[in-house]
């Protein structure tokens, strides 16, 4: 598939900023959040900062950005449309948090119970956002049990270390919150390499004979002439090609700058503390280039099973 910009910045910058949301809110709701104005108040912001600049770029890939808000109506059948109610109801717990942890005489509502909903809503809107891709049955990188862990992992791991990157600006100390992050990026490489291992060792059960109906192992069907004589909509949509060389090396950059080279700098941090800051701040950045480009490549290596009518072998 064309690895669209704005999907890309919308998938790790909503997914970092609603994994703050779930970090901040377990947090509170085990009474370990800092008691301090401004540190509330930046992380907030930057959640929440993070997660409406994401939605708003997600809205340029459409081609009626205006009618964006009709996707709505279809949340009976259309994960799309659970996101976007998802996406909007998340704000009403986060913002009610938000204003308990920075003004908590304004809110008589309990800060561990905001907390709780907001981690919930914003898991709920991470799921969201990666069923939408686990639902397409005709794309086979994506139609897979490996999706969904996958997002929800990366959102979880990324807005902690956000978090983690705040607290030592700010001087705060979060009790576990290194090692949890440690943890975290174990699991992310993890279930991303699991991911991996899919795509690489495994094909769609559509091939060009069971397109034409029919089966048998002696059976080959193969393309006599292309639909179309030049590249068209299609072909530039669900049909994009990376070549393997190209997905080797971004591999190995979202391998090291996403999850190792940070992981390294967890582990320094906790040797070094009075250099924690030094640490995680480059760290966050790395991890974060990492992301964006483990992104870039779920969406470039996906391949629609239309491509099988323009000589694929295979999708």
């Amino acid at each position: 598939m064309n690895p669209a910009l704005s999907v890309i910045f919308f998938t790790t910058a909503s997914g970092a900023g609603y994994g703050m949301l779930v970090t901040l809110g377990l947090y509170a709701a085990v009474g370990r959040l800092p008691n301090d104005l401004w540190f509330a108040l930046t992380a907030m912001v930057v959640s929440l900062g993070l997660i409406t600049a994401g939605l708003l770029s997600s809205t340029f890939h459409l081609g009626h950005p205006e009618r964006a808000w009709r996707a709505f109506s279809q949340w009976r059948t259309s994960w799309l449309s659970r996101e976007g109610i998802m996406a909007i109801a998340t704000y009403v717990p986060a913002l009610l948090f938000g204003l308990a942890w920075a003004f908590p005489t304004y809110v008589p509502l309990p800060q561990s119970l905001l907390g709780i909903l907001s981690a919930v809503f914003a898991l709920g809107t991470i799921y969201t956002t990666a069923m939408i891709y686990r639902s397409l049955k005709p794309i086979h990188q994506w139609h897979n049990k490996h999706v969904v862990p996958s997002y929800l992992m990366l959102g979880v791991m990324t807005g902690a270390m956000l978090v983690l990157a705040l607290t030592t600006l700010f001087g705060e100390r979060t009790a576990f919150l290194t090692p949890v992050c440690g943890i975290l990026f174990a699991a992310g490489l993890t279930v991303k390499w699991l991911y991996w291992s899919f795509i690489d060792t495994s094909a769609g059960a559509s091939t060009p004979t069971s397109a034409v109906g029919l089966s048998g192992p002696n059976v080959k069907v193969t393309s006599v002439e292309w639909p179309h004589t030049e590249a068209n909509y299609v072909l530039k949509e669900m049909g994009f090609q990376v070549a393997r060389k190209h997905a080797a090396r971004l591999r190995h950059v979202a391998i090291w700058a996403g999850f190792l080279l940070p992981a390294v700098a967890l582990e320094a941090s906790i040797l070094l503390p009075a250099m924690a800051p030094l640490l995680l701040m480059p760290a966050t950045v790395l991890m974060a280039i990492g992301i964006i480009a483990e992104r870039w490549l779920f969406f470039a290596q996906a391949k629609h099973t239309v491509t099988l009518y323009y000589g694929s072998s295979s999708a």
